[in-house]
């Protein structure tokens, strides 16, 4: 252990005849020219101190520091365990115990800053007294004399104001705190406090940052830099001036040599050793902003801000890293295409969810996000369209009164809505007559999914979009079947999954799992599957569905492998969509304009977004074995 090498340095340095070295928290000085200052140092500890600390009852209670937890960085991680951004308040700080920082660290730091601290008490005696007969000559503070303990009471509980008064204090708080802990635990608190430039608090965060490496990797030559640092870390910063930062290494790699702490060997070796510096980690931007944003909204509300800018969280998400930057991708092409072709849209937000898990795979709220912080995946309500249809066909299967191949009837109808009438009518303003339920979603008559609508109950279809997550405020009007109602690419991609599940749901999350920095459990949202739709008719509106991509209006969305899916297009053509899944995934595509413009005549979900999700969803299942859709005949009807 690094205490145990300095504790056997210093003991044959007092038997060597060193010239200065304590007894208790008194100074005694054997060389002769410096004793009078000692006495007077001595004369300040050993009499002084006890008459002040009367003085300083109202100082800070330092058991307070027995259940201490410092402010520490959060980390956020994909499903993999990549990192995807680190966010903190004011410090940027990763705790770690003694035993994780490099020897070579502790005992740079101590020959540098307190090269007598597992002899003293918290007060260094004479070094007390040759500041206070500077700081006397010069009529201010010039020198400092404060221990490694001293250092850790005034960034814990003092201001950094320089005065005579605060080094007493300093004094006072340094001899209680030495009197509860242990050497090695202040040194702990030490090297995870200390500020180390640049927004970097403590050694580890500072190892990352300067070396791109853990505290313990650490070798001499950078041990030797990083504790020159804490003297004036912006100004000897080797990101801002490498010549004087090394400059400090060497002074520091000196005074190693002096206390016999290393050879003259090591330290010509150490100078040597080419640094290779990492960069600057603190208020970093995130790579996947919309992504990470979510998360921390989502755990303010859970935790409060502090504790997740100043908790030490890890967070796990669901985000696939590969999806999330291919829907990323795909948005960016896609937006530029369209305008090209015509569809005059802003913006797009594609949602991809795990129907196993329902957790979110990938998540694009925006084109770019530096442009607009706002995350349409999630908080965009929008109409579907016909997208909205698979739900009022599945309640009908799930009444066990349709079935795939049930006759519904295309013809004019009208219904009474407040004073007016309400007609439904078809995109092509045609009627096809008898027609099978199959058919009309494949082609998406408007007619039939009204008449079945009215025919089933609405508020069965609510009930419906209750069980499968939808949240969203939703009135059971006559032309809901159509997509009247408001709802987010989120909301649609949970839901169409929980129909690629065969009706097994789990709540759509970000988050897998949060701890803290010791690995305690705060947040686990491990799936915990329920059926919560009917099996049979589930596998009935998977059958349909295929038949919309495989021959009706969604064959752009072919992907080689079984699909289904369902393109929606509003009546003012201002929301165009597609929804669609493979046993494995599925993801809701949705593109409009954040002022509600229209978007172009002639602008449909078919024509123009199911080859965004194609192209999306051969990216995504690239290698990815091919699944096929349970039948309904493995189920039994209702």
């Amino acid at each position: 252990m690094a205490s145990n090498t300095i504790r056997q340095k210093q003991k044959q340095q007092k038997e060597s005849g060193s010239a200065l070295h304590f007894v208790q928290t008194v100074g005694k000085v054997t060389g002769g020219t410096v004793l009078g200052i000692t006495m007077l140092g001595s004369a300040i500890v050993a009499g002084g101190l006890v008459g002040l600390a009367i003085s300083f009852r109202n100082l800070p209670d330092v058991r307070v520091l027995r259940g201490y937890t410092p402010s520490e960085t959060t980390h956020i991680y994909d499903i993999k365990g990549k990192n995807l951004a680190s966010i903190h308040g004011e410090a940027n700080r990763e705790v770690v115990p003694l035993d994780k920082i490099s020897p070579h660290l502790k005992r740079a730091t101590l020959a540098i800053e307190d090269s007598y601290f597992y002899s003293h008490q918290g007060v260094n005696a004479p070094a007390v007294a040759r500041a206070f007969t500077a700081n006397f000559n010069h009529g201010r503070t010039v020198e400092g004399g404060s221990t490694v303990t001293m250092q850790l009471v005034k960034n814990l509980f003092l201001s950094p104001k320089r005065a005579f008064s605060r080094k007493i204090a300093e004094a006072v708080l340094a001899l209680r705190l030495e009197q509860i802990f242990k050497k090695d635990q202040i040194l702990e608190m030490y090297l995870n406090q200390v500020y180390w430039g640049h927004n970097t608090y403590g050694a580890q965060t500072a190892a990352a940052s300067y070396f791109g490496k853990p505290a313990s990797d650490l070798n001499l030559a950078e041990s030797a830099m990083m504790a020159g640092l804490i003297q004036s870390p912006e100004a000897l910063s080797p990101f801002v001036d490498l010549k004087a930062a090394t400059r400090r290494q060497h002074d520091v790699l000196h005074r190693m040599v002096e206390l016999k702490w290393i050879t003259p060997q090591e330290e010509a070796a150490a100078r040597k050793y080419p640094i290779k510096l990492g960069k600057i980690t603190s208020f970093q931007t995130s790579a996947m902003p919309y992504v990470t944003e979510a998360v921390i909204q989502e755990l303010t509300k859970k935790f409060g801000r502090d504790a997740v800018l100043k908790g030490g969280m890890r967070i796990q998400t669901t985000i696939d890293t590969k999806l999330q930057r291919m829907g990323e991708d795909t948005a960016k092409r896609w937006i530029q295409t369209l305008n090209y072709q015509g569809v005059y849209a802003d913006q797009m937000a594609i949602v991809a969810v795990d129907p196993r898990t329902h957790f979110i795979k990938a998540m694009v709220g925006g084109v770019d996000y530096k442009k607009s912080q706002y995350n349409r995946a999630m908080q965009a309500l929008r109409q579907p369209g016909s997208a909205f249809k698979p739900f009022v066909y599945y309640t009908a299967f799930a009444s066990g009164k349709y079935a795939p191949d049930s006759t519904v009837y295309d013809s004019p109808v009208s219904y009474p809505d407040g004073y007016e009438m309400y007609s439904p009518r078809n995109y092509d303003g045609s009627f096809a007559g008898a027609i099978t339920i199959r058919k009309a979603l494949e082609v998406s008559r408007n007619i039939p999914a009204v008449k079945l609508g009215q025919e089933i109950g609405l508020n069965k279809v609510v009930e419906v979009l209750r069980s499968i997550g939808v949240k969203s405020p939703i009135d059971p009007v006559i032309s809901l079947p159509l997509g009247a109602v408001d709802l987010t690419p989120l909301e649609m991609a949970g839901a169409y999954a929980t129909f690629a599940s065969n009706g097994w749901y789990s709540e759509p999350t970000l988050i897998v799992q949060v701890t803290d920095s010791s690995g305690n459990v705060l947040l686990d949202n491990t799936p915990k599957p329920r059926l919560v739709l009917d099996p049979w008719a589930s596998a009935a509106i998977n059958d349909v569905l295929q038949g919309v991509v495989t021959r009706g209006t969604a064959t752009a969305a072919q992907i080689g492998r079984p699909a289904a899916g369902k393109t929606g297009t509003t009546s003012s053509e201002r929301d165009i969509w597609f929804v669609g899944y493979v046993p494995q995934l599925a993801t809701a595509v949705w593109v409009g304009n954040d002022d509600y413009k229209q978007l172009g005549y002639g602008a449909t979900g078919g024509h123009f977004v199911a080859p965004i999700w194609r192209d999306f969803m051969q990216q995504a299942m690239q290698g990815e074995p091919i699944e096929r859709f349970t039948p309904t005949s493995e189920f039994d009807r209702p």
